[in-house]
């Protein structure tokens, strides 16, 4: 490719590095394919490892590319690029081995682009370096904002002036936007990550730290981005973390059918992506294709382990354990997935002590605070949990999950405001999670608002209750407010649900429905299906008694000669299965709450 055509975007040229322009379509997957193998290096020479990996995964899954098309020409060197080599060289193999006060200290004043970053990024990472030493035994009780990496406000001054005079890079200006974040000023870092993205949109790790500043879909709407084929991967990331999967999944479909069928990174991100919206059997099947796919892969091998534990795998989630402590036992993932071991055994200690594990490793690492939350509830430690919550949340605040852990461990201590607070949160990033509005319907009423817990008990059933809770729930809700019809169109749907699925029930609520329905249909003296319900009720050791003596009176009012009441309130339709005859029912009126949203 002739340079005059590879040097275009504003940032790159700014920066003296040959840059590309990629365009917003996926015509041309050579020059796509030279993108991603120019960016890997450039990444890779400032010491961007997660991006350089990235870029040069993403480029493996497209064709190998002509010999003639490889040979590209070195890139010009500038005056200061060759004045700073000697200071850059030495510099990045102190970067290499960790030692950033040093590669920083051989940088001073060196004034090309690349030698300026890494100088700036030595010294932010040193900070960080100091700062996670300083946490790594302390994890739980800490303070938000009580450990501070010391560099920041420097580093945040020098780069604003730069900034005003126009003198940063694209790789300077991801470097400015992380600072910003780190120092909690969010507005500025999304501004400075926009730029950047505009400046050089191939730079990944830019997209994916404006990703984690975005919290809903309207934010994103008023975000100019470049019109550049990478905001693809933009958009189809964030919609998984906003928990729009379905428009997360038509992008990366839209990927896969423009030739990125063979990137294991868009395979993960559909793994996951089944994963929030718990199609768990789906997920299941895309990671196992991938773990033939890639075999030593550990990246999302964590939250493989949680369909695992989800599905009670014991054996399988013991073989991927011992199968990632081979590849690399000082991963966070593996630490994760040996912590999820521990928790399927029921030896909570040693997992929680493995999700610490996972913690001082990489103490921002999100899954494994709110894991972590989730042992401490079941060793009943409740201060540590929301020790462990608080800090998932600030890592991310859009993980549901540690909401709803808030939510669970607040409801333990008997504290409904703060539930009903925590479980609102949650249910704000995952609207139509059936186990959110259960939870907020459970929460109203303890707190005695009955309509608004009546909202929530009606709408996890619409948007499909997963725990198939809900109904018995809402007829409990109406039982109590004497609503007799209500509740028995509930427990009537409640069945109609179980037996049209062949699930087999092993909980008591079953028997609750048929217990009640019973008694209704006795007092509306329809005998046949009141006699129905009962032979139901014979079958469970709760309710057998109940049954057995409801029959004999049917049967002695029968004898008598009673007849059914000719105004009796509307009825039902019981499942053909178990309904003695096929004479319909009459229908009671529907409940009118479908359409309303707590």
């Amino acid at each position: 490719m002739a340079a005059s055509s590879s040097v275009v975007s504003v940032a790159v040229a700014a920066a003296a590095v040959p840059g590309v322009s990629p365009g917003a379509d996926f015509s041309d997957l050579r020059d796509i394919k030279k993108q991603l193998l120019l960016i890997a290096g450039l990444t890779r020479e400032r010491g961007l490892l997660h991006s350089s990996k990235w870029s040069a995964e993403l480029a493996f899954s497209l064709p190998a590319l002509p010999p003639s098309e490889l040979q590209q020409p070195p890139p010009p060197l500038t005056e200061e690029d060759a004045q700073d080599v000697d200071a850059y060289t030495l510099a990045k193999a102190y970067f290499d081995v960790k030692e950033y006060d040093r590669a920083a200290h051989f940088l001073q004043g060196c004034n090309s682009k690349k030698a300026y970053f890494l100088y700036m990024y030595s010294r932010y990472l040193s900070g960080e370096k100091k700062k996670d030493d300083e946490t790594v035994d302390s994890l739980g009780p800490l303070e938000k904002g009580q450990v501070r990496n010391e560099a920041l406000r420097e580093l945040r001054v020098e780069l604003s002036r730069k900034h005003q005079a126009r003198g940063l890079d694209g790789f300077a200006l991801y470097l400015y936007g992380v600072v910003l974040r780190k120092l909690d000023l969010v507005k500025e870092a999304i501004d400075v990550f926009v730029e950047a993205t505009h400046a050089l949109p191939l730079h990944w790790g830019a997209w994916l730290e404006l990703c984690n500043l975005i919290t809903d879909k309207e934010m994103l709407k008023f975000l100019s981005l470049p019109d550049t084929w990478m905001k693809e991967f933009f958009l189809a990331h964030i919609y998984t973390e906003l928990q729009l999967i379905e428009e997360a999944l038509q992008k990366y479909q839209h990927l896969i059918d423009v030739g990125f069928s063979k990137s294991s990174y868009i395979v993960s991100q559909i793994a996951v992506a089944y994963h929030n919206i718990r199609d768990i059997d789906k997920a299941l099947s895309i990671f196992n294709e991938l773990r033939k796919q890639d075999p030593y892969r550990i990246e999302n091998m964590d939250t493989f382990s949680n369909l695992l534990y989800v599905r009670s795998m014991k054996s399988e989630l013991s073989y991927l354990a011992h199968n990632l402590c081979e590849i690399d036992k000082y991963r966070v993932e593996t630490c994760c997935v040996i912590g999820n071991y521990y928790s399927l055994r029921s030896q909570h200690e040693k997992a929680a002590l493995y999700f610490q594990r996972a913690l001082k490793l990489n103490p921002r690492y999100l899954g494994a605070w709110t894991l972590m939350g989730h042992e401490y509830m079941e060793m009943k430690n409740t201060s540590a949990a929301i020790q462990a919550y608080r800090h998932a949340i600030e890592v991310n605040k859009r993980d549901y999950r540690a909401w709803y852990g808030l939510g669970q461990t607040y409801e333990i201590l008997k504290m409904p405001f703060y539930c009903l607070y925590y479980y609102r949160r949650a249910h704000q990033l995952r609207p139509n999670d059936s186990r959110m509005l259960v939870a907020l319907g459970e929460c109203y009423e303890k707190l005695n608002q009955l309509v608004e817990a009546k909202k929530c008990y009606w709408r996890a059933y619409a948007v499909g209750d997963v725990e198939k809770m809900a109904l018995v729930k809402l007829a409990k809700l109406h039982e109590q407010l004497t609503e007799s019809e209500q509740a028995a169109q509930c427990y009537i749907k409640y069945i109609q649900d179980i037996y049209s699925c062949g699930e087999v029930v092993e909980h008591l609520e079953e028997s609750t429905a048929f217990r009640y329905l019973a008694q209704y249909y006795f007092k509306c003296k329809l005998w046949d299906e009141a006699s129905t319900c009962a032979q139901k009720c014979c079958a469970f050791n709760d309710t057998r008694e109940e049954g057995k003596a409801l029959l004999r009176q049917i049967l002695q009012l029968r004898n008598q000669g009673e007849t059914p009441s000719a105004d009796t309130p509307g009825t039902f339709f019981l499942p053909a299965s178990l309904s003695a005859n096929n004479t319909p029912t009459r229908r009671v009126s529907p409940l009118n709450l479908s359409s309303v949203t707590p």
